[in-house]
């Protein structure tokens, strides 16, 4: 029994799709226009608006509304330098990696199994707490995060907070 192309489609909904084997630009080479016409169609920069950022404020300006509405503007503020406080901070691998360098050089001190550290006078004002301590220490800080300050704990340490 024969049976068509057309009822086989039908039965089995098959669709036959289009596949472009090769793009415009690819097929129209050699024909100097590439079927924008011959005069000036598709050459400079009026195709797409203008250059850059042109008609931002005009013809460009439902594009604004819509996909970057801060474009225009001003927003926020610049805080003066003086009262912005820079944060030196360390987190508790680094500070368990340098205890033996600077006890040796006299920087911190230690009293029985327990390191005295100052981070203040070392240079920084945060201690947080990623990585791990081995080495009991009474810490000396500005601020901690609070899991720094119970991962000291948890090894029988102390923390101090200073006053600024």
């Amino acid at each position: 029994m024969l049976v068509s192309r057309r009822e086989v489609s039908e039965k089995y909904s098959v669709r036959k799709m289009v596949v472009r084997r090769e793009k415009k630009s690819r097929s129209l080479r050699g024909w100097r226009t590439h079927g924008w016409g011959r005069v000036g169609q598709h050459r400079r920069s009026g195709g797409r608006g203008g250059r850059g950022h042109a008609g931002m404020h005009k013809h460009m300006w439902s594009w604004i509304v819509k996909y970057a509405p801060d474009w225009f503007g001003k927003h926020g503020f610049t805080r003066p330098p003086a009262l912005v406080k820079e944060s030196k901070i360390i987190n508790l691998a680094q500070l368990d990696e340098k205890i033996p360098e600077w006890v040796e050089s006299g920087i911190i001190s230690k009293e029985g199994d327990t390191y005295l550290i100052d981070v203040v006078k070392l240079g920084y004002n945060k201690v947080t707490g990623s990585g791990r301590i081995t080495k009991k220490i009474k810490l000396y800080t500005l601020s901690i995060t609070e899991k720094a300050r119970k991962k000291i704990e948890k090894i029988g340490g102390e923390v101090v907070l200073l006053k600024s």
